[in-house]
């Protein structure tokens, strides 16, 4: 692998050369990040408001963004933890419990009206 130089559109990206099968690639080559415009610094920030539960929407009116781009980042990043994270295992005494909650009846509003 040799080095060869940097991105002409984000100088902090370095670009390799592998002299094995001979392709280029950068430090976001086959990961989420990978062939997209917005900088690694707005990837990294977007997940972490995501952690402090902020919305697409306010993510988006913070740093200047379009809501549907912050919706396509915010997909990708969900995506590229759940394929991380894998299935569950449970192990030893494992309790569940049920619960049942109307959230309404739509178009049936009589059914829903408290009685005296």
């Amino acid at each position: 692998m040799t080095r060869q130089g940097h991105d002409t559109t984000q100088p902090s990206r370095r670009k390799y050369h592998c002299t094995a099968c001979h392709h280029y690639f950068d430090d976001l080559t086959r990961t989420i990040f990978a062939g997209h415009h917005p900088p690694l610094r707005v990837w990294i920030l977007c997940l972490y408001l995501m952690g402090l539960n902020v919305s697409n929407e306010q993510i988006g009116q913070e740093w200047g963004l379009n809501k549907d781009d912050v919706h396509r980042m915010t997909s990708q990043l969900r995506t590229g933890i759940m394929a991380v994270q894998g299935e569950p295992t449970l192990s030893g005494e494992v309790e569940c419990d049920e619960v049942y909650v109307v959230a309404g009846h739509k178009g049936h509003s009589e059914a829903v009206k408290k009685r005296p």
